[in-house]
């Protein structure tokens, strides 16, 4: 395996590898790191992923709140116990995906 380059640190001038990202003695930034492009679409599924579910469980609870207005006292029990289930579990899978996509996030962090 190839040693890496060794550069100066612009700032303080001491030596440096080139994968570095700051300078150890000052601090320096001397590179940003970047993320690929398998990361960003990580990300992108982690944000989509998480607005789509708050989408889904408000206009499920909404549609639920507003077809519950002509039923009778059972009914709008029923289905008031089936949208406290229904929505239970979309957090359920909520917090399952948010967790899995997560932790895919942190595994593609830049470099």
């Amino acid at each position: 395996m190839a040693k890496p380059a060794i550069i100066e640190c612009p700032t303080c001038q001491h030596k440096v590898s080139t994968t570095a990202t700051s300078c150890p003695s000052c601090g320096a930034v001397l590179r940003k790191a970047k993320r690929g492009i398998f990361g960003k679409l990580v990300i992108f599924a982690f944000w989509a992923f998480n607005i789509l579910m708050v989408l889904w469980i408000w206009g499920g609870t909404q549609g639920a709140v507003q077809s519950q207005a002509g039923m009778s006292g059972a009914e709008a029990a029923g289905a008031a116990i089936g949208t406290g289930i229904g929505v239970t579990i979309l957090i359920f899978v909520w917090l399952i995906g948010a967790i899995i996509l997560g932790i895919m996030a942190l595994l593609t962090r830049p470099k």
